[in-house]
């Protein structure tokens, strides 16, 4: 993988989450489902594939933000909601782009820190 790959894969993502995807793009139309294909996908629905979240709270345990793991092994690509940024690592190639947070991704990973981090 090259470095022009990394900002690309990283671009892509924060792309994504910027101008959000519909249910049916991302491939999760189900005809039990109470949301139209053509909707946006919510924050839970898109991070409900994550590989890892880990959240980041001050000492009084206070929810700041989190690092989800949406990519690994070659690049490691992290979202980070604190700084609405999409962080990628690849050997010694590092990259990030900032994204808007369109699909409330910061919001869910907020509520399920609240429950427990289920």
């Amino acid at each position: 993988m090259s470095n022009q790959d990394l900002i690309d894969h990283v671009n892509s993502i924060a792309k994504t989450l910027t101008d959000g995807i519909t249910y049916e793009d991302a491939g999760m139309v189900d005809d039990d489902a109470p949301y139209g294909a053509d909707e946006i996908v919510t924050g839970f629905d898109y991070i409900c594939d994550a590989l890892d979240i880990e959240y980041r709270v001050s000492n009084k345990r206070t929810f700041i933000g989190a690092h989800v793991l949406v990519a690994f092994g070659g690049p490691n690509i992290w979202i980070n909601t604190q700084t609405d940024t999409v962080e990628g690592h690849w050997w010694g190639d590092s990259y990030s782009a900032s994204y808007t947070d369109t699909m409330n991704i910061g919001d869910a990973v907020e509520e399920l820190y609240s429950m427990g981090g289920e």
